[in-house]
């Protein structure tokens, strides 16, 4: 099952793929995919739906009706992040592993679809890429006490793409969320797969390419920090709530980390990423 939303920035309706790979209209059930669903038993009641027949058939965007992906959530309230969370990635960037998890925010309105335009901002001399494994929160999480619960927290899982301006993030002074926040920074999707139908959440496989050159080759087996740890280290510090968005690092290979002159990207470029299980993106980036 794979929770999705189509059409225009703005006016996206909520769609849901079924195991067959049809897709069915999920507006019986609710206006949006919002954390206010999610915390309902969103997921459950549109499985329950789904297998009694009472979610209509819609024509698929893969089948040429022009009909866009959005992110396949809401605006969330928050969307966090965890940096430096991969060994290799840190290594690469010549930076000490993390005794705890790096945490710093992205504003909530960077959110585009997996297959929008990214627009690399104006003075930027260092926009880079990420590949990230997205986990959208279900349950509201607050002080949680060990890592069951805060799994139990997790309504599903998405690919994120973090993208990031490293002169503004590490160069200009302050906190990274600078470099983090820049308009159309985290495409998501193209869909949300349940929790329960992802598996082993710490050996997925991560991909990213540019211009048709892999750059990240990666899994999440290599976090410093699993999923279940980060859940339960941020609700420490901050509420969880439905529908929030955690970025949870991403592996080697980034712009930041290879040999002179970097590859950051640039107006005209091609981003494609993909996560085990979780569907691909790819972004077209333009000049803001």
């Amino acid at each position: 099952m794979q929770l999705l939303r189509l059409g225009d920035p703005g006016s996206e309706a909520p769609a849901v793929r079924a195991g067959d790979g049809t897709l069915h209209d999920l507006r019986p059930l609710t206006a949006d995919i919002t954390g206010a669903f999610l915390a309902a038993d969103g997921l459950a009641r549109t499985a329950a739906a789904l297998a009694a027949g009472e979610l209509p058939v819609l024509a698929d965007p893969g089948d040429g009706s022009g009909l866009r992906v959005g992110p396949p959530i809401a605006q969330p309230g928050k969307i966090v992040c965890i940096g430096l969370n991969y060994r290799d990635h840190a290594e690469e960037t010549g930076a000490e592993l993390p005794a705890e998890p790096v945490m710093f925010m992205k504003a909530p309105d960077t959110l585009v679809g997996p297959y929008d335009e990214v627009l690399v901002p104006r003075r930027s001399v260092k926009t880079d890429w990420e590949v990230e494994l997205g986990v959208i929160i279900g349950k509201t999480a607050r002080y949680l006490e060990d890592h069951e619960s805060a799994l139990d927290c997790v309504a599903g899982y998405a690919v994120s793409h973090d993208v990031s301006e490293r002169e503004f993030q590490l160069e200009r002074g302050g906190t990274w969320d600078k470099g983090k926040s820049c308009e159309t920074f985290n495409p998501l999707g193209p869909y949300l797969v349940p929790a329960s139908e992802v598996g082993d959440v710490q050996s997925l496989a991560l991909k990213l390419s540019v211009n048709g050159v892999s750059r990240q080759d990666g899994s999440t087996k290599n976090m410093i920090f699993s999923v279940a740890e980060c859940i339960r280290y941020l609700s420490q510090f901050l509420v969880l709530r439905p529908g929030d968005l955690i970025n949870t690092g991403t592996p080697a290979g980034v712009a930041l980390g290879q040999a002179e002159p970097k590859p950051y990207l640039r107006a005209g470029d091609v981003v494609e990423l993909e996560i085990e299980g979780l569907g691909r993106q790819r972004q077209s980036f333009g000049q803001a």
